[in-house]
């Protein structure tokens, strides 16, 4: 793995973050390096969770194919991820 490729899903995870805090209703107090963690993290979830319904993709995830489903699946995946944060870890009175 090279450090262009490190810094490539750092971008992606970025932008993927971004849109599903965007997208998500409510608040979000979360820093820049969560929110790419959150959509590098999503993306994960997201490919997971389709390759369980869809089977294993053909093609990698690509920015030059016309995989462009990869980038919702990958939005999808973080915003699932937002959405059951709270659940997962509640706010406490004293936070």
């Amino acid at each position: 793995m090279s450090i262009g490729s490190v810094v490539l899903w750092i971008v992606c995870g970025l932008i993927v973050g971004l849109c599903a805090r965007f997208l998500v209703p409510g608040r979000q107090s979360m820093s820049l390096p969560m929110t790419v963690v959150l959509g590098i993290t999503g993306a994960l979830v997201g490919g997971f969770l389709y390759s369980v319904v869809m089977g294993p993709s053909v093609e990698p995830f690509s920015l030059a194919s016309q995989n462009w489903y990869g980038w919702i699946v990958a939005i999808l995946g973080a915003m699932l991820l937002l959405w059951a944060y709270p659940y997962a870890y509640p706010r406490r009175w004293w936070n």
